[in-house]
């Protein structure tokens, strides 16, 4: 065998190997970097550290607003927590949400139902459209809260003051004079 045949076999072995290797490789949407492109909160991090992150930096509430990013709170069933875009608010108990990776793997869904299901209607538990069911699922979530895209708001606070020496007890020359001192 030459080599160009060889070197021509080698090729195919390794692009064949590679085949099987990238779609295993494959990474596919999340609800981290979809929620932080569509709503333009640039918090980074798994979904369950939103909002903690987000104290100083976004304003934070317990009232859904469209564009507000709904932060999910970690539960076991979902570890790393979860959020999602509220793109529309029906009412005070109901919520459109655009999102990714909740009903399919990396799978983006717009203008899904959330409802508050919280016994105090404080948007503390919902329940999410599911694909699977064709309407909302089964299990309630908790949440922490809403995240706001308009940043927190400064507060300014004076600069304490340098320390500063009011008068010493020693006397300094003047001129290369020693000081007189009184009988």
């Amino acid at each position: 065998m030459n080599s160009k045949a060889l070197t021509a076999r080698f090729a195919l072995v390794i692009s064949c190997a590679l085949m099987t290797v990238a779609p295993a490789q494959a990474r596919y949407l999340q609800c981290v970097p979809f929620a932080r492109e569509v709503s333009g909160i640039a918090i980074r991090g798994n979904a369950n550290t939103w909002w903690g992150q987000a104290a100083g930096r976004y304003e934070r509430g317990h009232v859904p607003q469209e564009g507000a990013v709904m932060a999910f709170k970690a539960t076991r069933g979902m570890p790393v927590g979860h959020v999602a875009m509220v793109s529309h608010v029906v009412s005070e108990r109901e919520v459109l949400l655009t999102h990714a990776n909740w009903s399919h793997r990396g799978g983006i869904e717009r203008d899904v139902r959330a409802v508050d299901v919280s016994a105090a209607g404080d948007w503390s538990v919902v329940r999410v459209w599911y694909a699977g069911n064709g309407d909302l699922g089964t299990t309630s979530y908790p949440l922490a809260g809403f995240i706001y895209p308009e940043k927190a708001p400064v507060i300014e606070t004076e600069a304490p003051l340098a320390p500063m020496t009011i008068a010493t007890t020693a006397a300094a020359p003047v001129a290369g004079a020693l000081p007189v001192v009184a009988d």
